[in-house]
């Protein structure tokens, strides 16, 4: 339950968010719209989006300035509209021509709460301009707790979603990204509890927010014990600005509450996600293949063919040719923006290849990065304009590459026109979209408003996705930025999956994965199979072992399969099938994280109704002295009866739930084994 109240001062003010609370019980919650007691503390109520005047002392997330230099907005209370689901609640500014809505929207199948804000300047040309220096999307209220534990996940390229927990500091705490992306280093994703929540018990409120440019989430914690926070898009000290008769609208910063620890967060997410954000949920994610790790830049029409029939013969379902395939691309330092095959490469062009593909029983794809361009490239020669530059600052290029303006309209055009003649003339079934570098020296020079690039390149990338989707029913896309540098609920709106991580190294993708699961579920999580040693790690490790992590995922197959030996290729095979046995519970079943002594962890997927379980588990180092383990399945019903599809053995699932399952893994480092259960009684 989600309870609002409206304050003295016609302000909505927070009540309460936990649990089912009947009228009566609402009724006996203090009044918390009162003045505070005392001229030197803040207003006895925490506001659904503080602005920055009255007894308001901590983060503002409505920053506004008035043509006559006023800062901050007085609000009265203009009514509320409730349609289905959605509840709107109007706001006007006392003096200034300023209306606001807080918007609020549930879904009959899930606790999540989506709330977003729209800021509309009502005057006339007379009024002049408002500036808005910050507009959050919605400011969030846990209630007082004992003590206070943040979860948020942390990182940098090749180690992405590593998930965080610390007692949260008497402070302000601040999450951002100032990169122009969601970042590899922060996620806009955070829960909060008393720090007695585990995985399967305890008071969780978790909230995610919807952006995949600048973003920013303060929480804090205050002397007295009440924790708040709020965040939205937008970059640190930029202004938008809003004539008469313009609307600023948020995106969705959503939020949930469970008593059921993380992991029925983390499950209440995935549902979420997967019935109201993700496109096509009840497709299964391909097994895909890959060509980068094999070649590189050194791509061709015949090493292409040739990865193809390997990859088919492992039975993968989608061939992906990635970087190197395109202009003058046989480095990093050429060819962006010129988005036609390489003569030299595919002297037909990339036709033949996408049929013999086709032929061949997959899907044809292509790695795309449509937001960038290098120097030494005919796009930039014929408009050097088109980057994001200040003419009086030197342009940084980082991995040798500048980043195109789309807030431009002519160059979100020329993008769009672009990718859909290359769908079209390809027979493309799936683009991988990359985006290898961040925001430097933005400016937009020439217009009236530039800081609007920071939002305005964002909502030019969903439009072009959104439009290729529908103008290409069955085109499927892959979200990418050097690994798992853009991945919210903002590009999963209009994505299949995401690359995780540009590391493929099983044992780090092992916490990579974890972390990932907090909010997403597995079907958007591309996991691969790559070679051994790992090229980012050196780690030698066994084929089954980097098979079994990669199948917590939507797996995908990514080495030099012209070294893999006979052998190794027949193993492959057997794993891609088995994968395909368990993929529906994998992409559409319910996840629990597992973890038991001896450094064991694992995955837990079951079907809907209970009846189908799948655990993947996962053993990197052995200890001396330490005997095999057994790993619970809390998820089980200890009512029922299990059966091993593999061994034939049965099972007692009061056992398993307290006393676990056996998983006779192999000796050594790097042990893993795949259990499947059915339910028999």
């Amino acid at each position: 339950m989600y309870a609002v109240r409206l304050g003295a001062d016609g302000s909505p003010r927070h009540l309460h968010w936990g649990p089912t609370l009947d009228a009566a019980d609402l009724a006996a919650l203090p009044d918390a719209t009162s003045p505070a007691d005392s001229s030197f503390e803040a207003d006895a109520a925490p506001d659904e989006l503080a602005p920055q005047t009255g007894a308001r002392f901590g983060p503002a997330g409505l920053q506004v300035r008035f043509a006559d230099g006023t800062r901050g907005a007085q609000w009265h209370f203009d009514g509320h509209h409730v349609e289905g689901g959605e509840l709107r609640l109007r706001l006007a500014d006392r003096h200034y021509p300023l209306a606001a809505e807080l918007c609020y929207r549930v879904r009959p199948d899930s606790d999540v709460i989506e709330r977003w804000t729209e800021l509309t300047h009502t005057g006339t040309t007379d009024s002049g301009p408002i500036t808005v220096d910050r507009l959050d999307s919605a400011s969030w209220t846990a209630p007082s707790l004992p003590d206070h534990r943040l979860s948020h996940l942390i990182g940098g390229w090749n180690s992405e979603f590593q998930l965080h927990r610390d007692r949260l500091p008497v402070a302000e705490t601040v999450l951002t990204s100032r990169r122009g992306v969601t970042s590899h280093h922060a996620n806009p994703w955070l829960a909060l509890d008393d720090g007695t929540a585990g995985e399967e018990d305890g008071e969780v409120w978790s909230t995610a927010l919807a952006w995949s440019g600048s973003w920013r989430i303060t929480v804090h914690r205050e002397p007295v014990g009440r924790t708040t926070w709020t965040g939205g898009f937008g970059h640190e000290g930029v202004g938008w600005t809003l004539g008469p008769g313009d609307t600023l609208r948020t995106p969705v910063f959503a939020g949930l509450y469970t008593d059921g620890g993380f992991g029925a967060a983390s499950r209440a997410w995935h549902s979420y996600l997967r019935a109201h954000v993700l496109p096509s949920p009840e497709r299964d994610r391909p097994v895909l293949y890959n060509s980068w790790e094999a070649t590189g830049f050194g791509i061709d029409h015949p090493g292409q063919l040739h990865l193809a029939r390997l990859a088919a013969r492992l039975g993968a379902e989608l061939f992906v040719v990635d970087d190197g395939w395109f202009g003058a691309r046989t480095s990093d330092r050429a060819g962006l923006g010129d988005w036609t095959p390489r003569p030299s490469a595919f002297p037909d062009g990339l036709r033949p290849l996408a049929d013999e593909v086709h032929r061949l029983g997959m899907d044809f794809g292509l790695w795309v990065e449509p937001e960038m361009v290098n120097r030494d490239s005919d796009l930039y020669r014929a408009h050097p304009d088109w980057v994001v530059h200040t003419p009086t600052r030197d342009a940084t290029e980082l991995r040798n590459q500048l980043m195109l303006n789309f807030g431009r309209p002519e160059v979100e055009a020329w993008a769009l026109r672009t990718l859909d003649r290359l769908v079209r003339d390809h027979a493309v079934d799936w683009l991988k979209w990359d985006a290898n570098r961040v925001v430097t020296e933005a400016g937009w020079p020439g217009h009236p408003d530039p800081d609007r690039l920071w939002i305005d390149h964002t909502r030019a990338v969903y439009r072009i996705m959104d439009r290729l989707r529908a103008d290409h029913p069955g085109l499927r896309i892959e979200a990418c930025a050097g690994g798992g540098g853009r991945v919210d609920l903002g590009i999963l709106a209009r994505t299949d999956q995401a690359w995780t991580s540009d590391n493929t190294d099983p044992v780090d993708r092992i916490g990579i994965q974890h972390g990932f699961s907090q909010l997403f579920p597995a079907q958007a999580m591309a996991a691969w199979v790559t070679d051994s040693p790992n090229v980012t790690t050196g780690r030698a490790t066994p084929l089954r072992f980097r098979f079994h992590v990669a199948m917590a995922g939507a797996l995908g197959l990514g080495g030099d399969l012209t070294h893999w030996s006979e052998e190794e290729l027949d193993e492959a095979a057997e794993l891609v099938a088995r994968y395909k046995e368990i993929r529906p519970l994998v992409q559409h079943g319910r996840q629990h994280r597992l973890s038991g002594p001896g450094g064991v962890t694992g995955v837990h997927y079951a079907s809907e109704d209970g009846a189908e379980h799948a655990v993947l588990a996962w053993r990197p180092t052995t200890r001396f002295g330490h005997p095999p383990t057994a790993l619970a399945l809390p998820a089980l019903d200890p009512a029922a009866r299990y059966l091993d599809l593999d061994t034939g053995t049965p099972h007692s699932g009061a056992a398993l739930v307290r006393q676990g399952i056996d998983l006779a893994l192999p000796a050594g480092d790097y042990a893993s084994r795949l259990i499947r259960l059915r339910r028999t009684a």
